[in-house]
């Protein structure tokens, strides 16, 4: 396994014991997995982690003083809403072997993509007195960890809102409106936005069911997932820069798009599904309709 080089000492891996990180459930905790395909925006995340630190070793090790102040943090960066944050942190100050809990709730509107989870031992504050080889600077590493967490599954995924639609330009009647804008390098977060008519109420009351939908509401999703893929498929092949071999930015529109037409079209090239759009509207739509299975709801 490789380790990064830094310019000042630093502690052996075993200083800090961290167990894995735990999902928390309706039904209890459960080990993170490598991905949640039913995830969405609506969905916040509850994650956990017991930390062991042997602050002494990792002092002695780094050639800091016995009371040198650490600090034990975990931030967040999600790349399908290119944010990031301090999720929370724990200063040490104590001598010998110390267990920090983490208990993390995250907003489901603050993510998306890839959900990056780094855990990391820092110096707390800068040490002038502190020898060459010793690390001198407040927020040193000493120690880090990285976990991810895929949030988005077979579904294009967005923010969303739920508006009346007579207060806009969108037909009063209108169930839902997908917003789509910026160019193809701007993060996916930022581009799309699922605007739902409250005056919808069969609508509105899907989504808010998405966590757990009777089967109307599975129905509704279906027809909105369709719809939305249609739209963002004919985005794509609107803009002649989207083809197959285009070198998009993790967690960007251009990602997300190219992402969501290798599985409604996979093996087939993009000039062949833009020119078959473009030739026969109504056929492709029906191309999008059986490539999404739509109504195939359990």
């Amino acid at each position: 396994m490789s380790r990064r080089v830094l310019p000042y000492r630093a502690p052996s891996e075993d200083v800090v014991s961290a167990e894995p990180w735990m999902l928390v459930t309706d039904d209890g905790e459960i080990p993170m997995p490598e991905a949640l395909p039913d995830w969405d925006y609506h969905m916040d995340l509850r994650i956990r982690r017991t930390v062991s630190v042997d602050l002494d070793r990792a002092r002695a090790q780094s050639g800091l003083p016995p009371n040198s102040a650490l600090t034990l943090a975990v931030v967040w960066t999600a790349t399908g809403s290119n944010l990031s944050g301090p999720a929370e942190h724990v200063r040490l100050t104590d001598n010998g072997t110390i267990v920090a809990q983490f208990d993390i709730v995250l907003k489901g509107t603050d993510l998306g993509g890839l959900l990056a989870l780094d855990t990391a031992l820092v110096l707390a504050e800068r040490r002038p007195d502190a020898r060459p080889s010793s690390p001198r600077r407040a927020g040193s590493l000493l120690w880090s960890n990285r976990e991810e967490l895929r949030l988005q599954g077979d579904a294009p995924q967005f923010p969303m809102a739920v508006i009346d639609f007579s207060l806009t330009s969108f037909p009063d009647n209108a169930a839902w409106h997908l917003q789509i804008s910026g160019g193809l390098d701007g993060a996916t977060m930022g581009s799309l936005l699922l605007l739902v008519n409250e005056r919808s109420k069969l609508t509105a009351t899907a989504f808010e069911n998405a966590g757990k939908p009777r089967p109307i509401d599975r129905v509704i999703l279906s027809a909105v997932y369709a719809d939305a893929a249609r739209v963002m498929i004919e985005h794509a092949l609107a803009n002649d820069d989207f083809t197959e071999d285009g070198d998009f930015p993790d967690g960007s529109l251009g990602a997300t798009l190219l992402s969501l037409f290798d599985r409604l079209f996979p093996g087939q090239l993009v000039t062949d599904i833009r020119l078959r759009q473009r030739q026969s509207p109504a056929l492709f739509a029906s191309d999008v309709q059986a490539a999404v299975k739509i109504f195939e709801v359990s």
